[in-house]
């Protein structure tokens, strides 16, 4: 009877075993293929083209599309959390900027006094974070507010609609002048800095 209950709970023990195994198996399944759904992976190439007389000047300090060059295109960007890292460009979006056209959100051109950005196109979500306010905070610990108005676009370029110049990286929060200065960035440093944004309440 004695070797019939060591069986037993050696047979018991072992079931418990394979099922606590089962389960890890399953949730390391599980975690692996979340983590791969949350990640953004391009949704094609567009080719460079060479701009016409007059467009893309470098001048301006454009960056302008190379003839030939493949560049990626993404309609996602990486997911939105408390502190979601981004790469922040200096953009201008008054008239004469080097948006050159209006503000997506509104049609309306916006001052380098005030206190706007563009975002990546999936952040940008077609639109639902127009005229909303996000929070970038900068390295150094300081943050700011600022209102969406325009998409910085991910999914194009390389075309006259934007001016030949290549299609935004998915993780780009494009601010204003008077944002820089309000994050109290030295003037060394403007043009790109890494920093994390936002939704704010």
């Amino acid at each position: 009877m004695k070797g019939s209950n060591i069986s037993k709970k050696n047979s018991t023990s072992s079931s418990i075993f394979f099922l606590v195994g089962l389960a890890i198996l399953f949730l390391t399944l599980f975690t692996t293929c979340h983590v791969e759904a949350s990640k953004c992976r391009p949704s094609g190439r567009v080719r460079g083209k060479r701009p016409p007389s007059g467009q893309c000047s470098i001048e301006q300090d454009d960056i302008c599309c190379l003839e030939g060059k493949m560049y990626k295109v993404y309609k996602c960007s990486p997911p939105v959390t408390r502190h979601t890292k981004a790469y922040m460009t200096l953009n201008s979006f008054q008239g004469g900027g080097d948006g050159g056209s209006p503000s997506k959100c509104n049609n309306y051109y916006h001052s380098d006094d005030t206190m706007v950005v563009a975002l990546s196109t999936g952040w940008y979500k077609g639109g639902s974070r127009c005229l909303k306010n996000v929070t970038i905070t900068a390295p150094s610990g300081r943050s700011v507010v600022a209102m969406v108005v325009d998409e910085c676009d991910s999914s194009v370029g390389c075309d006259a609609e934007h001016d030949y110049q290549p299609p935004c990286a998915n993780n780009i929060v494009g601010a204003s002048l008077a944002v820089w200065k309000a994050l109290g960035v030295g003037r060394e440093d403007w043009g790109g800095l890494d920093i994390t944004w936002s939704d704010s309440s």
